[in-house]
């Protein structure tokens, strides 16, 4: 090669790397200072100024009127001694430890933008791009006493424009729960101390008020804003996801009562009302079905019922809409009793297991043809794991003091499935057999055999065995299925709070201190399983120790899980449930006082 080629060539090459260079310093689509991915700029949107093709003429106000003597929650927690006071306060700090350890890896990798990619040191933007994981975790640095972070991290909402997104649809339920609720909740516990968290607050409230601009005023969950943006008429949709329509209550409610202004409460009010008047002509009277058709404004058609993904948190916001009001709306516990009635009857069922535990599970039922045939799948979710914590709640302030026991069952059957996995996490979804009475069960492995025969029907016939005690210990095996379980059709553990939610609450009500040595197993396993050189990630398969990690750490694990372990290990006057409704975000909002 000539002198002259190389040479040549040589300034090709550096030419090269530093247009390469140049490209990923000024890229402003990948890169802030502190070398993570950033947003386009977009222009600004005044929400209120967006035209409203269906006003309101009359608008529905917050409940007004005497004040209602709502029961205590909270037990009565006797003094502790010095070694217990210790021990608690070292299990407190080691969560702390994992949240600080959780937050310098989003701050440096992730700032701005909605998650942290755990393992490939990254940023995700799945909810707007509104930096979700900053606000979710605004009301946790508060309560675990990161008062300069929280700054930090309320300065950095100045760059953050709420009124427009990089997104064509927004979710209109997520932005409520993790955005609006995040910056209420935060804004209520530094009490007012910095202006800009209602500022940000009203420009979400702004925002997803003209999602409801619909005939029927029930809102687009899956809401395309650009639409609304350039004028055009919108409708809600025909196939709308139950809790995404019926859990805005507790977040619009709380705006409107900060703010003075009604119209939250009243977009929110016109649900429930639809709610209650069609809660008697479902399928399963007192319990509403998965999907909804919000665009006629009919939610009887569907025929599956369940009180996990998809529906949860709308019979969740019954009773925490009930305390936000002061008890001053009794629809809230009216319909909240037939759904528990319903869910008794219906939906709960004791699993058979080994140790015969007297545990209750939560499974989906169909409503087939007849007046009697609804048919159970006894599939439970650790969704439905908040489901403990929502009835002890309202078996208090509803003065249900039977449904206690119930809540204590439903808690222990979540911590049971914790128990049995070898990781010491239970799994996403799975299934197991259920008894037949819940009040006497006895462990029959020819029910667990054949259970694991037809949930495992498609297994090539080729290879299995044709005993059939033969082929369901193959495939117990193979499957790695613990004792009871006949399928587990989702072994992910994506860092989910439900389980550790209702652990805290049992705590917080009964103050029977075995809830905070379960926490602190859960807290244990998780985190060994979990962690990572930044954060913590998913992982794909709980039966499994060393199961691998799945690049995704979820807003919800700092602003619910850690803050769940936390609390349980704090004074009880922290977060107290006697002065805050915490919404399914567990974001703190606080409650009225007589």
């Amino acid at each position: 090669m000539s002198p002259l080629l190389r040479r040549w060539l040589t300034l090709c090459f550096i030419t090269i790397l530093a247009l390469s260079a140049l490209w990923h310093l000024t890229d402003l689509s990948r890169i802030t200072s502190f070398g993570v991915p950033t947003r386009p700029t977009l222009k600004p949107i005044d929400w209120t100024k967006v035209t409203q093709h269906y006003p309101i003429e009359t608008l529905i106000e917050l409940p007004t009127g005497q004040a209602v003597s709502i029961p205590k929650i909270q037990a009565e927690f006797p003094n502790e001694s010095a070694d217990y006071r210790n021990e608690r306060l070292k299990r407190r700090d080691a969560v702390k430890e994992a949240f600080v350890h959780s937050w310098r890896g989003y701050s440096k990798y992730a700032w701005l933008h909605d998650e942290v990619a755990p393992i490939t040191r990254g940023s995700k933007d799945p909810f707007g791009g509104w930096g979700a994981s900053l606000v979710d975790s605004l009301d946790t640095l508060w309560v675990m006493g990161l008062q300069k972070d929280f700054a930090i991290a309320v300065a950095a909402l100045e760059k953050i424009d709420f009124t427009t997104a990089t997104l064509d649809t927004i979710n209109v339920f997520e932005t409520t729960i993790r955005y609006l609720g995040g910056l209420l909740a935060a804004h209520d516990l530094c009490e007012g101390k910095y202006p800009i968290l209602m500022e940000k607050a009203l420009q979400v409230g702004e925002m997803l008020y003209v999602a409801f601009d619909t005939p029927n005023r029930l809102p687009v969950t899956r809401w395309w804003w650009k639409l609304a943006v350039q004028g055009e008429k919108q409708e809600a949709q025909p196939h709308a996801l139950s809790a995404e329509i019926g859990s805005l209550t507790v977040e619009f409610t709380r705006l409107s009562q900060l703010t003075g202004n009604p119209k939250w409460f009243d977009a929110v009010q016109r649900i429930t009302n639809a709610l209650e008047a069609q809660q008697t002509e479902t399928h399963i009277p007192g319990l509403w079905p998965i999907v909804f058709n919000a665009a006629s404004g009919v939610f009887t058609t569907d025929t599956t019922f369940t009180m996990g993904g998809m529906s949860d948190s709308l019979y969740e916001y019954l009773p925490k809409e009930y305390l936000l009001l002061g008890g001053l709306s009794p629809q809230y516990r009216s319909m909240y009793e037939s759904v528990i009635e319903a869910a008794k009857r219906h939906l709960f069922f004791r699993p058979q297991t080994l140790d015969n535990a007297n545990i209750l599970l939560s499974g989906t039922v169909q409503k087939r043809i007849g007046p009697d045939d609804v048919k159970l799948d006894p599939e439970s979710q650790h969704l439905t794991c908040f489901l403990g914590g929502m009835v002890a709640t309202a078996s208090k302030i509803f003065n249900r003091p039977q449904d206690l026991d119930v809540a204590q069952k439903l808690v222990d059957g979540c911590t049971w499935a914790y128990n049995a996995t070898d990781t010491g996490i239970s799994p996403e979804l799975f299934r197991m057999v259920p008894c037949i009475s819940s009040d006497f069960c006895s462990w029959d492995q020819d029910s667990w055999y054949a259970g694991v025969n037809i949930r495992q029907a498609s297994v090539d016939s080729s290879i299995a065995p044709k005993d059939p005690n033969e082929r369901a210990e193959m495939l117990i095996k193979q499957e790695r299925l613990p004792p009871g379980f006949t399928d587990i059709r989702d072994r992910r553990y994506i860092l989910r709070p439900e389980a550790i939610e209702s652990v805290f609450i049992l705590y917080r009500i009964t103050g029977d201190i075995r809830y905070q040595e379960t926490a602190w197993r859960m807290f244990n396993a998780i985190t060994e399983a979990t962690k990572t050189s930044i954060s913590f990630a998913a992982i794909s398969d709980v039966t499994h120790k060393g199961s691998a990690q799945i690049d995704s750490s979820e807003s919800f694990w700092m602003a619910e899980t850690l803050k769940y372990f936390y609390l349980i290990f704090s004074e009880p006057e922290l977060i107290s449930l006697d002065e805050y409704v915490l919404n399914t975000e567990a974001h703190p909002l606080k409650r009225p006082q007589s």
